[in-house]
């Protein structure tokens, strides 16, 4: 059994993959625009067929972690709430950089400061309204 996230953009699919992958190293795995697919989107009765040029489906890596997303569906706007991803890095350096980059544009929950359980951790809501903590992990080999 696997459990993945699965995000949803709001419209701004594009444009968080663009900045995961400047910013995280993501790697785009595959994306699938509404035009592209060989089923019409069904909004259902008085709904509002979605964008075709807005992304379908996507799915994409973060080091050896899968995430999917999309711009949505046609329930209109989607509120990112109850959960984060957490991502964890070997070097403090690096720790405070993803963070840096992650809260630009974003919401700072909690500085980054040592805790008893990391030299760095932090949370923060990225400029997309997806929560992160950030954190130092001693434990990765």
């Amino acid at each position: 059994m696997i459990v993945q996230p699965y995000l949803f953009f709001d419209g701004r699919c594009q444009e968080a993959l663009t900045f995961y992958q400047e910013n995280l190293g993501a790697q785009v795995v595959m994306a699938m625009r509404f035009k592209d697919s060989p089923v019409p989107a069904n909004c259902g009765p008085g709904g509002n067929a979605p964008d075709p040029e807005k992304i379908m489906h996507a799915s994409f890596k973060i080091g050896e972690s899968l995430i999917m997303a999309s711009d949505g569906n046609c329930e209109g706007k989607t509120k990112f709430d109850g959960f984060s991803l957490s991502i964890s890095v070997k070097e403090k350096a690096e720790a405070e950089r993803i963070f840096g980059v992650l809260s630009d544009g974003g919401q700072v929950c909690a500085p980054m400061v040592e805790t008893f359980f990391s030299p760095a951790f932090g949370m923060l809501i990225d400029r997309f309204g997806v929560s992160w903590m950030v954190l130092v992990d001693t434990q990765q080999s």
